[in-house]
C-alpha cells in the first residue's frame, strides 16, 4: 500500500496549480471582460472580440505555463516526453502543451519505517525487527530517470537488505549489536540506492521482538547466571574471613594469657544479656578453661550491683 500513497502524492503535485497563475489569469479575465463592457459600441464587434480573446489567452497561458517550486523541491521538466533540464526552486516557465513539468523531487531529509517481521536469523530463531531509515536525494535527475518510483524502491531495499542481515546473524549478536547492524544496514541500502540519486544518513534499529518461550528461557538463563555469580562471590568472601582468621590466629599461639582474655571477652559479651544462650565447643572448655571462666563471668554478673 505504501506505494500507491507515493504516487497518489507525486501526482497531486503535479496539478497543483499556483496562486500566483491563478491570481494572473483572474486579472486578465477581468481586464477582458471590462474592456468588452466600456468598449460596447465605441468599438467594432471585431476590435472588442479580438480584445478579450487576446487577454483571455493571455491569462490561460499564465494559468498553465507558470509554476513555482518550493525552497526543497525540484521539478523535471520534459519537452515532448525528452528530458530537457531542472527547475526550481522559486518561479519558472514551460511552455503549455510541449513542456511537463513530470516529477517534482523533494531534497529534504526523508524518514521512513520498515520492518521484518517473521524473519529467521543464522540459529533459526524468527525475531521481528523495527527500524527507520534517514535518507536525502542527491541527484534529482536520477531519482527521476533511473527508477519508476524512487520512494518505493528505497523502502523495498530498506526492507530486504534488513531481512538479508538478519539471516546472517546470530541472535546474541543482534541483541548487543545493534550499533554494528546500523552501519553494516546502512552501507547495504547506500550501495543499492546511490545509482537512484539517493543516499542514506543512517540506520536505527528501533525495536527486536522474539517469542515469548524463548524471552522466558533468556530470563531464566540470566537468573540462573547472577545466582552463580553471587555464590562465587559469597565464596571468595569465605576464603578472605578464613584468611583473616587465620592471621589473628598467630597472636595466640605462644600468649596463652592473652588467649584467655579473649575467651573472658566472648563470654561476657555473650552472656550480658539477660537470658542468653552460649555454646562452646568441648575442646574449648579443656584447653582455654571455659568453665571456669563462665563460672567467674556468671559470679561477677550476680555480686555487680544493679542500678536503680
Amino acid at each position: 500500500m505504501r506505494p500507491k500513497l507515493f504516487n497518489s502524492r507525486i501526482k497531486k503535485e503535479e496539478q497543483h496549480i499556483p496562486p500566483i497563475a491563478g491570481t494572473l489569469f483572474a486579472v486578465f479575465l477581468i481586464i477582458a471582460m471590462l474592456g468588452a463592457i466600456f468598449g460596447d459600441g465605441k468599438y467594432p464587434d471585431a476590435v472588442l472580440g479580438a480584445w478579450v480573446l487576446g487577454w483571455t489567452a493571455i491569462g490561460t497561458y499564465m494559468l498553465f505555463a507558470l509554476k513555482v517550486a518550493s525552497q526543497w523541491q525540484k521539478v523535471i521538466v520534459l519537452r515532448f516526453g525528452k528530458f530537457i533540464g531542472l527547475r526550481g526552486p522559486g518561479l519558472f516557465w514551460i511552455v503549455p502543451i510541449v513542456d511537463n513539468a513530470a516529477t517534482w523531487i523533494d531534497h529534504r531529509v526523508m524518514v521512513t519505517p520498515f520492518a521484518a517481521q517473521k524473519t529467521l536469523t543464522k540459529d533459526t530463531v524468527p525475531v521481528d525487527v523495527d527500524a527507520v531509515l534517514f535518507w536525502v536525494v542527491w541527484d534529482a535527475e536520477k531519482a527521476a530517470l533511473e527508477v519508476e518510483d524512487y520512494r518505493a524502491a528505497v523502502d523495498w531495499a530498506a526492507q530486504t537488505a534488513l531481512r538479508d542481515i538478519i539471516g546472517k546473524k546470530m541472535l546474541a549478536d543482534i541483541l548487543v549489536g545493534r550499533s554494528a547492524i546500523d552501519k553494516e544496514l546502512q552501507a547495504v541500502i547506500d550501495e543499492r540506492t546511490t545509482p537512484w540519486g539517493v543516499t542514506v544518513q543512517s540506520v536505527e534499529i528501533r525495536d527486536i521482538v522474539i517469542p515469548q518461550d524463548l524471552e522466558d528461557a533468556m530470563s531464566r538463563q540470566a537468573q540462573a547466571e547472577r545466582e552463580r555469580q553471587a555464590r562465587v562471590i559469597l565464596g571468595e568472601s569465605e576464603k578472605q574471613i578464613a584468611a583473616s582468621f587465620s592471621e589473628a590466629s598467630q597472636a595466640y599461639i605462644n600468649n596463652p594469657t592473652a588467649l584467655h582474655l579473649r575467651a573472658m571477652n566472648m563470654l561476657f559479651e555473650g552472656l550480658k544479656e539477660k537470658g542468653a544462650l552460649v555454646i562452646v565447643p568441648s575442646s574449648a572448655v579443656d584447653t582455654m578453661n571455659l568453665g571456669g571462666l563462665s563460672g567467674m563471668v556468671s559470679l561477677a554478673q550476680n555480686t555487680v550491683p544493679k542500678e536503680k
